[in-house]
């Protein structure tokens, strides 16, 4: 076992706050890195230590592999965070960090190479028996066959890219007609996207819940899941809200989907933090979809209900620890709800914001988290992921949860870019989102912008909320004496223990 002394995380933004927050607790020294975009951003002074990288672009800064490991070894770093995003789910990344004696705290490279692959990971799952949507196992090329495949499959069905995710490289294909467009910009978005244009096909869930499931294994061999999330409240096949656990499922299923988790991570020889991606149809059946190979968005929902800290644990078994606990000791104990606060307008497409933040100022309160890596006076850079802060609620229930997320909600105060607080608040409020029959669709089915022009912007109640300061303010002023109001003035509760 090796202990870590010192990190550099290779991120930026909330992630980057959140693993360096966890390091000092562990009382272990941090680096930062950051861009010329992102000098002012707030991870870049609670570091013990911070790196510029180079121009706002990230494939000069954040991807720049050569910087991120002179860096490293000029600073007696010993191990790297990669966080998510960016180069988490590089392998060849991961197997440089090693081979220059630095520790990759994630996965191995070998098990990235294969669950990065959507159908070499489908091919080590299947080894254990592993619900399969119905597609292809192999990539597809020849155009003809790709149709008769179809046509056997049955439409509508699925053309997905085998490299990357976030649903880049997917197109719904309805019919036979409109095959050869989609299978076109599929496989455009997959070369442009990760440079690799390779698609497979699947049958298409026309109604389907998203449903993943934590798991965190050791270098020892032991795997043990945190439960599941329910991630189907989604804009462009990437995901906005999420909660844990999912009400969509019966403990029954929850305990199958746990085994099999656990299965597709030993499919590869899996250490570290990932999650393990199903889809739910309408009869309740599960099917597995991909690994993420790093530490997800959406992860504090499952520290709430848990209780574990998952980055302290992937520092832990990055050390070479055995983990702590056995699959029986992990528990699920209430509720918690993530938005996802993008630099997005709703009202637009969700189209992302740019400018700078004028205000912002994010709820308190009990039940209440925010992680975040923005501050008033920032401007928002366009270069990178318009996620400015993710906004955590937790309760003994999913109604209290719910309740404290709408309230904090109202009391998140963000002027200066749009953003999808509104949007948020919106689904909260929605009776299918309440009676949690909602699924992937619930965009498209249930929201439109202008189900938002009843509700106040972010900017008018602030402005409300400042001008309702002011006016206490001033009516406070006029009522006090010229003294302040101070003259001969002793408390009650003072003048009760003086006349006892």
């Amino acid at each position: 076992m090796k202990e870590i002394k010192k990190i550099l995380v290779a991120n930026r933004g909330e992630i980057a706050m959140r693993i360096l927050r966890t390091a000092k607790e562990m009382d272990i020294a941090t680096v930062a890195v950051f861009s010329e975009a992102d000098r002012t951003s707030p991870h870049v002074r609670f570091a013990d230590q911070a790196v510029c990288l180079g121009p706002p672009e990230a494939s000069q800064s954040y991807l720049d592999q050569n910087k991120l490991i002179e860096i490293s070894k000029e600073l007696g770093v010993d191990a790297i965070h990669p966080g998510y995003g960016f180069l988490s789910e590089n392998a060849g990344f991961a197997r440089r960090v090693r081979s220059e004696g630095l520790i990759f705290i994630g996965p191995s490279s070998e098990a990235i190479e294969t669950m990065g692959s959507k159908l070499a990971a489908k091919t080590a799952a299947a080894a254990y028996d592993i619900p399969m949507v119905p597609g292809t196992a192999e990539a597809i090329t020849d155009r003809t066959v790709a149709k008769q495949v179809a046509a056997t499959i049955g439409y509508p069905i699925l053309i997905k890219a085998s490299a990357g995710g976030g649903g880049k490289g997917m197109r719904i294909v309805d019919s036979e007609a409109d095959f050869d467009h989609q299978m076109d910009r599929a496989v455009s978005e997959a070369e442009a996207a990760f440079g690799d244009g390779s698609v497979f096909i699947e049958k298409y869930i026309t109604s389907p819940k998203h449903i993943e499931i934590q798991v965190l294994g050791d270098q020892h061999g032991k795997i043990v899941h945190l439960f599941d999330r329910e991630c189907s409240i989604q804009r462009r096949h990437q995901k906005v809200m999420e909660e844990a656990p999912s009400v969509s499922i019966d403990d029954a299923t929850r305990a199958a989907m746990g085994r099999c988790a656990i299965d597709v991570a030993r499919s590869c020889g899996y250490y570290g933090a990932g999650t393990v991606e199903f889809i739910l149809d309408e009869d309740k059946r599960f099917y597995f979809l991909e690994m993420n190979t790093r530490l997800q968005v959406e992860h504090p929902v499952t520290e709430l209900i848990t209780g574990i800290d998952l980055v302290k644990q992937m520092i832990y078994i990055a050390e070479g620890r055995r983990l702590p606990f056995e699959q029986s000791e992990i528990g699920i104990r209430g509720h918690a709800i993530e938005c996802r606060v993008y630099a997005e307008d709703a009202r637009n497409n969700f189209l992302p914001d740019v400018g700078q933040l004028r205000a912002y100022s994010p709820p308190l309160g009990n039940g209440v988290r925010v992680d975040d890596g923005v501050e008033s006076g920032m401007t928002i850079p366009i270069y990178y992921d318009p996620l400015l802060a993710k906004l955590i609620t937790y309760g003994q229930d999913r109604p209290e949860a719910i309740a404290k997320m709408t309230r904090a909600i109202e009391e998140f105060v963000i002027l200066g870019v749009q953003t999808t607080l509104d949007f948020c608040r919106f689904v909260c409020q929605h009776p299918v989102f309440l009676d949690a029959s909602f699924d992937t669709n619930f965009v498209q089915q249930h929201f439109t912008p202008d189900l938002l022009s009843g509700q106040s912007t972010q900017d008018q109640r602030v402005v409300a909320v400042l001008m309702t300061q002011q006016l206490k303010k001033s009516v406070d002023a006029e009522h006090l004496p010229a003294n302040g109001g101070n003259e001969n003035k002793v408390s009650k509760w003072k003048q009760q223990r003086r006349n006892p």
